[in-house]
């Protein structure tokens, strides 16, 4: 008798066991939070019109004038020659004193050397006293004339591009293109001596607020 119990009790078991390994009840039951439980994928290049179809809301861009963080305020002049001739009054945010001079110096070296050589002198790789696959010398940053070029000119020109140089916006971000701006300075006037600008300094978050 006892070994028919035990015999029933280890099918019982057996059953039990089966049953509870079924698929059936892999089910968590209701979550409380289910967007954050169960969360929706996206892929970064699947078609935008496939999602609006299902409902869902993504362009894959920040919400217009969302700005990074850590990010300075846009950039107000605009791409024109009224605004060209206004950036000559922008003052730069970056003080010299208080600057990261070697991550300026690798930003210059990365974007600028090309063209414009380590030495700031115009005679980068592209050039290489007209040898190299340019046809035209790039600025050279030690001359006068460049010298007596505002800072605020020179993000400008930095920004939209200028001649055959393009627009380093995509490339260097606002703060970046200060710093570089600002190591191009120092090279110029390593005793800190400012160059000559005629027009008033105005700080660039003003003329942003301005626009």
């Amino acid at each position: 008798m006892i070994k028919k119990l035990l015999n029933i009790s280890g099918i019982a078991f057996l059953v039990v066991v089966m049953i509870s390994c079924g698929d059936s009840h892999r089910d968590t039951g209701r979550a409380y939070m289910p967007d954050m439980t169960y969360s929706r994928a996206y892929e970064t290049y699947s078609s935008k019109e496939e999602l609006e179809k299902r409902g869902v809301n993504y362009t894959g861009r920040p919400v217009e004038g969302t700005i990074a963080r850590g990010e300075m305020m846009p950039y107000g002049l605009k791409n024109d020659s009224t605004g060209y001739l206004q950036s000559a009054s922008i003052k730069s945010p970056v003080m010299r004193s208080t600057m990261n001079i070697k991550e300026a110096e690798r930003l210059y070296l990365v974007n600028c050397g090309i063209c414009h050589g380590a030495k700031l002198d115009g005679n980068g790789p592209l050039w290489k006293d007209g040898d190299g696959p340019y046809t035209a010398a790039p600025k050279n940053f030690m001359d006068n004339d460049m010298k007596a070029m505002a800072e605020g000119t020179m993000f400008h020109s930095v920004t939209y591009g200028k001649g055959q140089m393009g627009s380093y916006a995509s490339q260097l971000t606002t703060n970046q293109r200060w710093d570089v701006i600002a190591y191009i300075k120092s090279k110029q006037f390593p005793s800190g001596a400012a160059d000559s600008v005629s027009a008033p300094a105005v700080d660039s978050m003003t003329v942003a607020k301005t626009k």
